[in-house]
């Protein structure tokens, strides 16, 4: 058995089938003597569930365990809030892909079951930070499990800027913009723009251009704990945006800096055991299997 007595929940709003799920899963750790505290904004598609109420950030100080039940874009939203705590988690999946939140549905109360009966692994992913400065003085920030993205936003046009890596200058260049992405996010938004798969164990960041304005600009990876300074040009006429995990952050200017770097804490991901990274993408991107199986 674990020390798992405080069960955190939360879930994709706006999902019946994400509800649904959930309301079998709270029937399931009512069964077995479990504490449920239910995230407040998910508390509100699940009338009458007489369970604790709290907020997400709450979530982390109090509970032992937390279960998120939705996509990748809600477990990525929990993740933020809860690696400050380093409360693990776990996710079933009620979205598309589900590279995240790993455990079907279907098989929820088994692996679930095998989760709190102590048969599991604990895989930690990194975040990153993301700071921009105007005049030497912080004007807002970010952090993000999948990406940091500078992208010009609304506006259909080229943005410049010039990338440094721990201080050394890479290149200028024009283009839609950059996607920064860790391990995680490579088989996110960084994929669609042509960046490579990286292990999630690998601990690195990958940069990719958005449609550089030069066919010799390639995507690149360099060390997990490097410093990314990206400089906006003063000759832009759009504001370039800086989104994290595909939400807008900051609105910067021409001559802003952006800084994007490892955050300290991490996020503990549970798998029940036999996860496999390579069976997950083989699923999810539709690889082929092995010849003859």
């Amino acid at each position: 058995m674990t020390s798992f007595k405080n069960i955190g929940l939360i879930g994709r709003l706006g999902s019946a089938r994400a509800v649904d799920t959930l309301k079998r899963l709270v029937r399931y750790l009512d069964k077995r003597g479990l504490h449920v505290i239910i995230e407040d904004r998910t508390a509100t598609v699940l009338l009458d569930h007489g369970q604790q109420e709290a907020s997400r950030d709450r979530l982390g100080e109090i509970c032992d365990l937390v279960i998120v039940v939705g996509g990748d874009g809600s477990m990525l939203g929990a993740a933020r809030a809860l690696c400050l705590s380093g409360t693990p988690v776990l996710g079933i999946n009620r979205g598309r892909l589900g590279f995240l939140t790993d455990v079907s549905p279907d098989e929820m109360e088994v692996k679930v079951g095998e989760v709190l009966d102590g048969h599991f692994e604990i895989e930690e992913r990194f975040l990153l930070d993301a700071q921009v400065y105007r005049n030497d003085m912080p004007v807002g920030d970010g952090d993000a499990l999948n990406d940091v993205v500078v992208h010009p936003g609304k506006a259909v046009r080229m943005i410049e800027f010039e990338l440094f890596i721990d201080g050394q200058f890479v290149y200028s260049q024009r283009s839609d913009g950059l996607i920064i992405a860790t391990p995680t996010g490579t088989t996110a938004y960084a994929l669609s723009g042509g960046g490579p798969i990286v292990h999630p164990g690998i601990d690195a960041i990958t940069l990719v251009p958005m449609f550089p304005h030069t066919l010799s600009s390639r995507p690149i990876v360099v060390g997990g704990g490097s410093e990314i300074r990206i400089h906006i040009g003063e000759t832009n006429e759009a504001y370039p945006h800086v989104s994290c995990d595909g939400q807008t952050r900051v609105v910067s200017k021409p001559d802003d800096i952006l800084y994007v770097r490892r955050k300290p804490q991490r996020l503990k991901l549970v798998h029940p055991f036999g996860h496999n990274f390579y069976e997950v993408c083989r699923s999810k991107l539709g690889w082929s299997s092995r010849l003859g199986a």
